[in-house]
């Protein structure tokens, strides 16, 4: 076994001349660009805006096929934004703005013809707070598929089926289906939310903070759950949690004020770090 290591305002906001990119950043963006061959996502030199405030700068950076990528750093430094700009949920945010591309299977997902709905089920999200909805346990994951069209009673009792089974809850609540999604605890909620995004069958699924508000024991089954997850589907995931970066993630990024200074193997990135920024913050000298 291994080990566990919708469109965009269009108000355009007035903003400043965006800094020259460094040459070694250049160089580092050269190389980020020609690694595509099995990119499920690639971000090619994204800015973006919340009104006048610029929260992202210059990203590049390549999401691999079936891996489990973390992103890192101080509150308030753009991984949650890079993380919504993924699937376009910052489009619900009035006089936000990306300038760039964001490429899902090498289609810009900012394109004018894209449904968002539709990047929406290919692009899954987990939220920080479990978000159950007050309905029971067998329709919180039926929801998706039936707002999608399914409606045989077979093909849903599947889709649950598989959807619970695949987030490690099937066992714990196959026989009490019929209750409240609400009577579950925070861990098992938070994992009938995977299962909720597991059901209307996805090709990545992001993750922001989703262990932030458990106790060790059920961030642990999510941790397992992440590293099982990357054999179906290509996984982000933000985290605060630096040794959990490390355990679950293949690859890593560190963000700074709205920049990703270093992104690469996480093993790498959590050993011999190229930036003196990314050390200080693994090591807790800052952040």
């Amino acid at each position: 076994m291994e080990a566990r290591p919708a469109g965009l305002s269009t108000t355009l906001p007035m903003v400043t001349a965006r800094p020259p990119i460094p040459q070694s950043r250049l160089a580092r963006d050269q190389q980020t660009q020609a690694s595509t061959v099995d990119a499920k996502i690639l971000v090619r030199n994204l800015d973006f805006f919340y009104g006048e405030r610029q929260a992202l700068f210059h990203v590049v950076l390549t999401v691999r096929t079936h891996t489990v990528t973390s992103f890192i750093g101080p509150s308030g430094c753009g991984k949650s934004t890079l993380l919504r700009c993924l699937n376009r949920m910052n489009d619900l945010v009035e006089g936000a703005r990306a300038v760039g591309r964001v490429e899902l299977d090498g289609v810009d997902i900012y394109d004018l013809g894209i449904d968002v709905t539709d990047l929406r089920k290919r692009v899954g999200m987990v939220f920080q707070k479990s978000n159950p909805f007050p309905k029971s346990i067998y329709d919180n994951v039926a929801y998706g598929p039936r707002l999608h069209g399914t409606k045989d009673k077979h093909t849903l009792d599947e889709l649950v089926h598989q959807s619970l089974q695949g987030a490690g809850l099937w066992d714990e609540v196959k026989d009490r289906l019929a209750q409240s999604a609400l009577s579950l605890s925070g861990g098992q909620q938070q994992r009938l939310c995977i299962a909720r995004a597991l059901a209307v069958q996805p090709e990545v699924i992001l993750m922001d903070e989703p262990c932030s508000a458990l106790d060790p024991i059920a961030t642990g089954k999510i941790e397992e759950l992440i590293f099982k997850l990357k054999d179906t589907y290509t996984v982000v995931i933000v985290t605060h949690n630096m040794q959990q970066a490390a355990r679950v993630s293949n690859q890593c990024g560190f963000f700074l004020m709205g920049e990703l200074v270093e992104f690469g193997d996480t093993k790498t990135i959590f050993t011999t770090p190229r930036d003196k920024r990314t050390e200080d913050y693994i090591t807790g000298r800052f952040g």
